[in-house]
């Protein structure tokens, strides 16, 4: 592990019986940034946080969380570690307040936290309501609270915007950008909105199967938004043939339509030689390919 890395892993595999959940994952999240975890459901993340946050023990491999190896029964280094693992979870019949107050004992935090998380987390009109009433988005943000009440140096968050309406995830993205850039607070986190991680994440890791496919920076995924032609043809198949022998090297089938990259300039070229074979034309059009499909395509779903 590295002098700048918050969390790192090494290896790490987890069986459940005979299925592998997690394959000789190796990560490296460096301290201050924002690290999204990508994947599918089913793809290993939760299981991976569990294993950061020492919930469950690796098959092989070990963890490294802020300079300290993860073991069994060690938690003096989950001091300064905020969490928010599967579901937003609260005592039901004790308020938001009083929530707040038990995770401050807890964590040895000052009583001024309390009242600190309810404005930061803007619980202030649902403070004295109980937990159990509160809505999924409103649990969300008292979960988030508690994480954030002790001030932490990291924060791992699966699903964070879970619940919350397009103005809470605006919310939650400042906060965590300012977190980062004026704290230099960590954040792994796990997410399926996708168009909010391209916004908000530093780095980006997508997992398949237990095992991490690619990992890239904001800038890597910029480049890696490549232009492409979407093409639109009545025999999709003969048509991804007859391009590939007219040298165009990289065709590629999605949702019915061809997508033909590195070809911007080629458009007349592309319609002479489909159009010379007989193929009929519905779409002949430049696009982008955005975090959601390039994930999508590295997960093999398109």
């Amino acid at each position: 592990m590295s002098a700048d890395s918050a969390v790192a892993t090494h290896e790490i595999s987890k069986r459940f019986g005979d299925a592998l959940a997690v394959d000789t994952l190796d990560l490296d999240v460096r301290r201050g940034e924002i690290y999204a975890f990508l994947g599918k459901n089913g793809a290993g993340k939760t299981t991976t946080i569990r294993m950061l946050l020492g919930l469950i023990r690796p098959t092989g491999g070990h963890v490294e969380v802020l300079g300290n190896r993860v073991r069994p029964g060690a938690s003096d280094v989950f001091a300064r570690v905020g969490y928010l693992v599967e579901t937003a979870t609260a005592y039901p019949n004790l308020t938001v307040r009083e929530n707040l107050d038990i995770q401050r004992r807890l964590t040895g935090a000052p009583p001024a936290a309390v009242a600190e998380a309810i404005e930061l987390m803007r619980l202030g009109s649902h403070a004295d309501r109980r937990a159990g009433v509160l809505s999924l988005g409103y649990k969300q943000r008292l979960a988030l609270a508690r994480a954030l009440l002790h001030r932490p140096d990291l924060l791992i968050l699966d699903e964070p915007a879970n619940g919350l309406d397009p103005a809470g995830i605006v919310e939650i993205r400042e906060l965590l950008q300012s977190l980062t850039s004026e704290q230099g607070v960590t954040v792994f986190m796990s997410s399926h909105i996708l168009a909010e991680v391209a916004h908000l994440a530093d780095r980006i890791g997508i997992v398949d199967e237990g095992r991490l496919l690619e990992e890239l920076d904001r800038e890597e995924l910029r480049v890696r938004e490549r232009g492409h032609l979407r093409v639109g043809a009545s025999e999709p198949e003969r048509a991804a043939r007859l391009l590939a022998e007219a040298g165009f090297g990289h065709v590629e089938r999605s949702d019915g339509h061809l997508r033909v990259f590195d070809a911007e300039d080629r458009v007349a070229e592309i319609a002479r030689v489909l159009v010379g074979a007989g193929i009929a034309l519905t779409e002949l059009s430049p696009a982008r390919e955005d975090l959601e499909s390039y994930f999508l395509r590295m997960t093999g779903r398109v």
